[in-house]
């Protein structure tokens, strides 16, 4: 049964969706069998994997307005290992629809249940807000991690997010934790970072991994060519980091590389 993995962070530019992508990657290079879900309105952990958004009618808010399965929605990617349910724009819009809807907040979780046995990770990319579809990102997941990037604001409206993960577990899923959180932009070459990392690890003890992710240019360049840094360039210092990350997660759950 999957270990469902929520990368949530209401801050935009944290490295969120870079993560989701990255982390799915990597764990399926390493023999596990991994779903990206795609809940956010922008899309992009989609195009990071080489879909094309266009005209897809079978996707993430098809699947929370009920107009297809979770099964139906799933798209075999060239990347090993790695499947991918797609967002659409039609996301934005949903939050309004869901208000009126039944069990509104665990409308992903109920349609995830189906392909639960299919894969051993299902990682949620959820929008950069703390809204109707985030919450049915947290209410499908067994755990979350939060990208914080190494820069001044760092910790700007982490309390919220807190505030309303605890929410979450009081009303519909008791069962989750904050899985870790990782360090993004990291430059060993500034004061300023290891301030933040200094101030993270006194707000999240013993939550903090030890792979740090840096600034890296192929990193960024990634997306463009909708591929995983690993593909696109497994010798950068970006694919180094997020393999030793999924190193870091997959010990968490007890699991090692299978090659």
């Amino acid at each position: 049964m999957a270990k469902n993995i929520a990368i949530v962070n209401q801050k935009g530019g944290v490295g969120k969706t870079t993560t989701a992508v990255n982390l799915t990657a990597s764990l399926g290079d390493k023999g596990y069998k991994t779903l990206l879900v795609d809940i956010d309105p922008q899309g992009n952990s989609t195009s990071g994997m080489g879909i094309n958004k266009k005209g897809l009618d079978k996707n993430s808010y098809e699947i929370l307005a009920g107009g297809c399965t979770a099964k139906d929605a799933i798209i075999k990617t060239e990347f090993k290992n790695v499947d991918v349910i797609p967002s659409s724009m039609d996301l934005a819009g949903a939050e309004i629809e869901l208000a009126d809807m039944d069990n509104r907040g665990l409308r992903l979780k109920d349609a995830l249940a189906m392909v639960y046995n299919d894969y051993d990770f299902i990682i949620l990319d959820c929008p950069p807000s703390l809204g109707l579809i985030t919450l049915n990102g947290l209410c499908a997941a067994d755990s979350l991690i939060v990208p914080i990037q190494c820069e001044f604001y760092a910790l700007e409206g982490l309390s919220q997010l807190i505030a309303t993960v605890r929410t979450v577990k009081r009303l519909y899923n008791p069962y989750i934790e904050i899985e870790g959180v990782l360090l993004t932009m990291y430059d060993g070459r500034l004061n300023l970072t290891q301030q933040v990392v200094d101030e993270v690890k006194k707000c999240f003890p013993k939550k903090v991994y030890k792979t740090f992710i840096p600034r890296n240019v192929r990193l960024s360049e990634a997306p463009s060519f909708g591929q995983p840094v690993l593909y696109y360039d497994k010798h950068s210092k970006g694919a180094k980091a997020y393999g030793d990350f999924a190193d870091e997660v997959l010990k968490q759950n007890g699991k090692k590389a299978k090659k």
